[in-house]
């Protein structure tokens, strides 16, 4: 798998986990959501992801985008 599918995995991974945190455990857990959302859309543009980085030194192959 490469880093862009494994982000892409991730971060649909993390709005579902956060949709279910805020269904059963509170609400607040929707700004979750919203922190995944405006990072992908920032990371459209930039091209910066923290989370690719991490996924990098842990030795997941490159992709194209990041």
């Amino acid at each position: 798998m490469t880093l862009d599918r494994t982000i892409l995995a991730f971060a649909g991974f993390m709005v579902l986990l956060s949709v279910a945190l805020t269904v059963w455990v509170s609400p607040l857990f929707v700004w979750l959501t919203v922190f995944v959302g405006a990072n992908l859309l920032q990371s459209a543009f930039t091209g910066f992801c923290p989370a690719a980085m991490i996924f990098r030194k842990l030795g997941i192959k490159p992709g194209c985008a990041f």
